[in-house]
């Protein structure tokens, strides 16, 4: 080939030999990949395929997030199935006894809650009409009554939405809602409930599977990796267990010796407030505070102090005890990754977002930096 020839197109050159093939025809150049035509049509389906999938993840995002929950609580029970198995049982009793255990402190604390319930509801409903007399008969609000018509304004707006059939219709619409609402959370429980027993007792031979997908040269390394990253996470969900457990049972004592009404249903509200991380203490002290205030000063003033002083043993000496070998994760990682947590999933992020934290700690000490000194 001579310098001055032009060099040949790689296109031309690997198209095939023009010829009939079969009668067909003669095929053409190959398509043009480079060009403007291919690139768009090929973009365009990509944006379509990325939001095909988007979308499947956002409808099936209440899904997600029961398979997520019911996770995080396999592994949070992982390490009491573990110690029922060190003490003889096999993996089947172990996880049984662990699950019957759990759902026999929820539906104890249940039936602790709803009686007094229900109770103070029926009563509620008996008073109600001595409750409006006695109302009616206010000074006060007969001199309102005389001057502006306050009762009478009242009576007409209430006749007013008696008569209207949409009143009736949001009404009976809003029930209908709450007893979804109850229906679905009954339901969402119990999912979780079965898939927590099929994640617990299909744990190990599932951690064994993924295991095996890793290569060789890095199994061992990713696998004490990732039994860390459980251990702490089952050790977070025991010890915050404790923790809550401890805050009740002292709360408890101290609402009875000082007498205070519904002190059981208390004591469980505090507890189960206990679960949410940084605020759910605060928060239960401030029902019991609330509570107390419509006693009496006196009562405001013990739980009141009792909290002030009990929320820093807490702090300083109970939480750290117990948390110290299960995660060790720093203040401010543990209040920003709670407010992502709570910001993503609710309720449920800010369980996960602390043992989250404690796992990706775990990644940046173990893997990262090591493999930042070598380079």
């Amino acid at each position: 080939m001579r310098d001055d020839e032009p060099d040949p197109d790689p296109q031309e050159s690997s198209a095939p030999p023009a010829e009939n093939v079969e009668g067909f025809g003669i095929p053409g150049r190959p398509l043009n990949r480079h060009s403007p035509f291919y690139v768009g049509f090929v973009g365009a389906l990509g944006v379509l395929v990325a939001y095909a999938l988007v979308q499947a993840v956002t409808m099936v995002s209440s899904v997600l997030t029961l398979v997520g929950a019911s996770l995080f609580l396999a592994l949070g029970l992982e390490p009491l199935v573990q110690w029922l198995q060190t003490r003889g049982l096999r993996r089947a009793a172990a996880v049984s006894m662990v699950l019957i255990a759990v759902v026999g402190i929820f539906a104890g604390a249940l039936a602790l809650v709803m009686p007094p319930v229900v109770s103070e509801a029926g009563q509620l409903a008996t008073q109600a009409p001595d409750l409006v007399d006695n109302l009616l008969k206010n000074d006060r609000l007969r001199r309102l009554d005389n001057q502006y018509g306050v009762v009478s304004t009242i009576q007409q707006e209430l006749s007013k939405r008696v008569q209207d059939q949409g009143t009736w219709a949001s009404l009976f619409g809003g029930v209908l809602g709450a007893g979804k609402a109850v229906v679905s959370g009954f339901f969402s429980a119990f999912t979780v409930l079965v898939l927590t027993l099929y994640f617990l007792a299909a744990l190990p031979t599932v951690k064994a599977s993924a295991y095996r997908m890793v290569p060789l040269s890095r199994r061992q390394r990713v696998t004490f990796l990732s039994e860390e990253i459980t251990r702490r996470v089952g050790g977070y969900f025991i010890g915050q267990l404790a923790v809550a457990a401890i805050n009740a049972i002292l709360s408890y004592l101290m609402m009875t010796i000082i007498s205070l009404p519904y002190a059981a249903v208390l004591a469980v509200s505090v507890g189960l407030l206990g679960l949410i991380p940084m605020v759910g203490a605060t928060i239960g002290a401030l029902v019991v505070l609330l509570v107390a205030l419509f006693t009496s000063t006196t009562d405001a003033v013990v739980v009141g102090v009792y909290y002030v002083v009990y929320q820093q043993v807490e702090n300083y000496l109970i939480g750290p005890r117990i948390m110290r070998r299960t995660v060790s994760v720093p203040g401010a990682i543990t209040v920003v990754a709670a407010l992502v947590g709570a910001s993503l999933l609710g309720l449920l992020g800010a369980l996960m977002a602390i043992p989250a934290a404690a796992g990706l700690l775990l990644l940046y000490e173990e893997v990262l930096v090591p493999r930042q000194r070598t380079v």
